[in-house]
């Protein structure tokens, strides 16, 4: 059986809900919208599900304009955020130990965000003048990343995610991990041992696994959290006091990616 490419996830907002596609566009940062919008403090310091476990509960819709985010349990409770920000501000922000410059998109989507959270708080999006650059440790100098955490692409293979049901009392979705790319037809952690492959026509770069942390115990539908899946994974996927699932990637020249493409093992 092929290994193929059965599913493909962005995450436009990072923290917020996830969206499947059928087909995506591979550039430098991530596929195309992911993770160019973030949330931030007052001071520009990035918000997540580590904290904010809410933020899991916020769906993301794409249309023609922009993005629509709603609250999951209060149907009808939306708002826009265009793709072109109706304000001019530029903003400084932080993820991590990096801090460049983004671009304040929509006061009315700040608004919405802030009641939704309970703090006040603001979306940004990558400008034209957002650089990035990831480690130089992980990728060649002028490498350049989407607000993800380190990487512009995550992949875990379903067979992985079997093996760590067969292990927990209650099986958890995919959705948990919130990888990009999902694939099919291989043994559980054959991800481990890539180095190269390529999806469809679009080649990859396999660079290291993917530290885990309290997010994954977060219920993606309810925001809840509990103790598991990072439990179990403990007790046999960490090395070096990390608990590890799925593989970090970066893009080796830019394509189209669709559903069910096949995954060679280069």
């Amino acid at each position: 059986m092929p290994i193929r490419l059965a599913e493909i996830w962005i995450y436009p907002v990072k923290s917020l809900g996830g969206i499947r596609l059928k087909t995506s566009s591979v550039e430098e940062k991530g596929l195309q919208y992911d993770r160019r919008w973030m949330i931030v403090d007052k001071n520009g310091v990035f918000l997540t599900q580590r904290a904010n476990p809410k933020m899991a509960t916020l769906d993301v819709m794409l249309h023609d304009n922009g993005l629509i985010l709603s609250n999951r349990f209060e149907p009808g409770d939306q708002v826009s955020v265009p793709f072109i920000p109706v304000t001019e501000s530029p903003v400084q922000v932080k993820i991590w130990n990096d801090t460049f410059w983004a671009r304040k998109v929509s006061d009315e989507a700040d608004q919405w965000l802030s009641r939704q959270l309970g703090k006040n708080v603001g979306i940004v999006t990558m400008s034209v003048h957002t650089h990035r650059e990831m480690n130089h440790a992980d990728a060649a100098p002028g490498r350049t990343v989407s607000f993800a955490d380190d990487f512009p692409y995550l992949m875990i293979s379903q067979a992985s995610l079997d093996d760590l049901n067969s292990r927990l009392a209650e099986p958890v979705a995919m959705r948990r991990f919130r990888p990009n790319f999902i694939v099919s037809g291989t043994d559980p952690f054959a991800e481990d041992s890539w180095k190269q492959i390529k999806i469809g026509n679009v080649g990859f770069e396999v660079k290291k696994p993917c530290e885990r942390c309290v997010v994954v115990n977060i219920d993606q539908h309810s925001g809840k959290k509990g103790t598991e899946p990072l439990k179990t994974l403990a007790t046999y996927r960490k090395q070096n006091r990390k608990v590890l699932f799925g593989q970090n990637v970066i893009s080796i020249g830019n394509g189209v990616l669709r559903e069910g493409d096949e995954v060679v093992v280069l």
